[in-house]
């Protein structure tokens, strides 16, 4: 008979208040083989993608386990991996079509893995990720910008939702390469954590982008990446994004875009899903392990700084189901973690 370990997983797409929608499982332990990791799992995250996921998934005889995000140490090392050892300590965002960090042992990728940053608490590392990836994803596989310190300098992106996960990332990686940053917000803690993260020009989203950015003396701006709405943002953004520059988006639209608006200016768009390497097995798949190396390195010299404002102890149902609450009640700022045993209570 197979082992057993703990698992917080659903049948079927409920409400959070559902004390069904999560629910503590037993599961059979996974094996390494391959390229992939067995990791015993220390700490996860919680992203809006796993609250979408829950909430629209179809009811199924074997339980889904979600979770991205994970801290963890390697249990058991696949024949085709070179690069790690057990006992190493590691953080991944996973992929979407095998089963998540909920759970004690979870097999990964090792080509989306990196060795964890060892400055900051598994608890903050736990945090990046998936947000992470997708701001670097965002500004330097999708828009002609150089991730190397100061390479950028002189030039500006515009980033539609600085506060959210992946923006605040977003803004200090774009920092970091040399742009100057302008970001949206509106209310006073949100306005507060831009600048903390390094906005240099905060425009309220509620008003006129395009006057507010005239005001400080800006008429267009080279790069923009949407982080929230592109129903709303891309017509604003083409008037605003100068001819030939780069649009990047990362929210689905839910009506049919007027891309037509682009052509005069020979405007790039381009969607970014951090998933999609991980999917297809890209031939850059690895590109995946190599950029959150870096995100370490600058996680550990204090070039960035982690984005976690909550955690929860006790990895559970009850746990997950306060951390799915958080994220949905699109309130949050920061990034929410659960970390410590995997337990039923």
């Amino acid at each position: 008979m197979s082992e057993q370990i703990n698992a917080i997983g659903f049948y079927k797409g409920l409400a959070i208040e559902d004390p069904n929608s999560l629910r503590n499982l037993k599961i059979d332990r996974p094996k390494a083989s391959g390229n992939d990791l067995l990791v015993e799992v220390k700490a996860v995250s919680v992203n809006p993608v796993d609250t979408k996921m829950r909430q629209s998934h179809p009811e199924t005889k074997n339980p889904t386990v979600l979770g991205f995000d994970a801290y963890g140490v390697v249990a058991e090392v696949g024949d085709q991996v070179t690069n790690f050892k057990t006992g190493d300590h590691v953080f991944y965002a996973g992929t979407n079509n095998r089963a998540g960090s909920d759970q004690e042992f979870q097999l990964v990728d090792a080509r989306i893995v990196a060795h964890a940053p060892n400055k900051i608490s598994l608890e903050e590392a736990a945090a990046m990720p998936l947000t992470s990836l997708t701001a670097w994803e965002t500004l330097f596989d999708r828009m002609p910008l150089i991730p190397k310190e100061n390479a950028n300098s002189g030039k500006e992106v515009l980033i539609i939702n600085g506060a959210g996960g992946v923006g605040s990332i977003a803004i200090q990686l774009a920092k970091w390469a040399g742009l100057k940053v302008i970001t949206t917000a509106s209310r006073p803690e949100t306005i507060e954590w831009v600048k903390k993260m390094g906005a240099d020009v905060v425009l309220d989203y509620h008003q006129s982008l395009s006057d507010q950015l005239k005001a400080v003396g800006i008429e267009t701006v080279k790069y923009a990446a949407i982080f929230q709405s592109t129903d709303a943002y891309l017509p604003i953004l083409a008037k605003i994004v100068a001819p030939e520059g780069f649009i990047t988006s990362i929210v689905e639209n839910a009506h049919p875009l007027p891309m037509g608006l682009l052509k005069a200016k020979s405007i790039t768009f381009a969607w970014e899903f951090m998933f999609t390497k991980s999917i297809f097995h890209t031939d850059d798949m690895a590109t995946q392990g190599q950029i959150l190396a870096k995100i370490a390195e600058l996680l550990d010299n204090k070039q960035l700084r982690s984005t976690l404002t909550l955690t929860l102890t006790g990895i559970n149902a009850d746990s997950l189901r306060r951390a799915h609450e958080q994220v949905e009640s699109n309130k949050m700022i920061g990034k929410v973690v659960v970390t410590g045993n995997f337990n039923a209570k």
